[in-house]
């Protein structure tokens, strides 16, 4: 009986201790209940003692927890319409306001999604489309959790930090500006290829004239050059010719009779006593007249090109 009576007792103590004692877990913190009201919180892990029966616990969390929020549609400062996904990072600041003002995570969800939503609807209905997507966003997402921090603080909440995820128009408005931007592009194209092919041409065209002012300088350097070299050239046979008229008429006959007398087409009707054969006759050209060539009005009939010229 005694056994049974000690073995209940200690039973009873070992239950009592077991009641008396929680445990508090690096992710959590804990506020202590006695008759409905808070009477202790803690907010370090380990392990603790409470009153048994008259005394409970209610964990919450010290973790940074998330908060996604529903796509918005807000209308930024020059009356362009956003789709917005947001999101915030949160923990548990003050557990035993937390507690007496929203009790659980689900219910300060709601109410953090509200205050995010009306600062967001805020900040980007003062906000231009060009900061939201690209110059300011940083700066605008601190201007929301400095705004979303100082009313969740009167919740025993902090706010950590708040980011959007995608700031973009509505499909029909994108396709509308996705539009415009590809008819202002071709215009600009259009535009550079015209002013490339007015370059090509004023090029083209400076090219064609200066080709044509060079041509034309080198044909009259060149009718310079010819000029001067045909003055040499008689000036040189006006000097053999004074030198020593004889030997000159000599090599001018040479000359024609080897331009006259070739093989091939050139034919010669001319009478045995022209002057034309009169070195043939006399080695000294005996009775040639002063041109060296000896073709007079003796009846020399040539169809020789050369035999002319000479």
């Amino acid at each position: 009986m005694r056994s049974t009576i000690l073995a209940v007792l200690v039973g009873a103590v070992v239950v009592l201790g077991y009641m008396s004692i929680y445990i508090v877990n690096p992710t959590q913190q804990a506020l202590v209940f006695q008759l409905g009201r808070i009477v202790d919180k803690q907010t370090e892990p380990g392990y603790n003692f409470k009153y048994p029966f008259i005394q409970n616990v209610v964990y919450l969390d010290s973790r940074i927890l998330n908060l996604n929020m529903p796509p918005l549609e807000p209308i930024t400062s020059d009356k362009k319409r956003l789709i917005v996904d947001a999101f915030a990072r949160y923990r548990i600041s003050d557990p035993v306001l937390f507690y007496q003002r929203l009790q659980n995570v689900q219910t300060a969800n709601r109410r953090l999604s509200i205050l995010l939503q009306s600062s967001l609807r805020s900040e980007l209905g003062r906000t231009s489309f060009v900061s939201v997507v690209r110059d300011d966003r940083a700066g605008l997402m601190e201007k929301i959790r400095n705004d979303v921090s100082a009313n969740a603080a009167e919740l025993g909440i902090e706010v950590v930090d708040v980011k959007i995820r995608r700031a973009d128009l509505p499909e029909a408005n994108s396709q509308a500006i996705y539009a415009r931007m590809q008819t202002e592009r071709q215009r600009e194209a259009t535009e550079i290829r015209a002013q490339g092919e007015e370059q090509s041409r004023r090029i083209r065209s400076r090219a064609d004239r200066d080709a044509t002012v060079l041509v034309a300088e080198a044909n009259r350097d060149s009718e310079i050059i010819r000029g001067d070299g045909d003055a040499e050239r008689n000036k040189i046979f006006a000097e053999a010719f004074g030198a020593d008229p004889e030997f000159f008429a000599f090599y001018r006959s040479m000359q024609a009779y080897e331009a006259g007398l070739q093989s091939g087409d050139t034919s010669l009707v001319l009478s045995p006593d022209s002057s034309f054969f009169r070195f043939f006759k006399d080695p000294a050209g005996v009775g040639a007249p002063v041109n060296g060539i000896g073709d007079d009005d003796n009846g020399i009939t040539t169809s020789s090109p050369s035999l002319a010229a000479q």
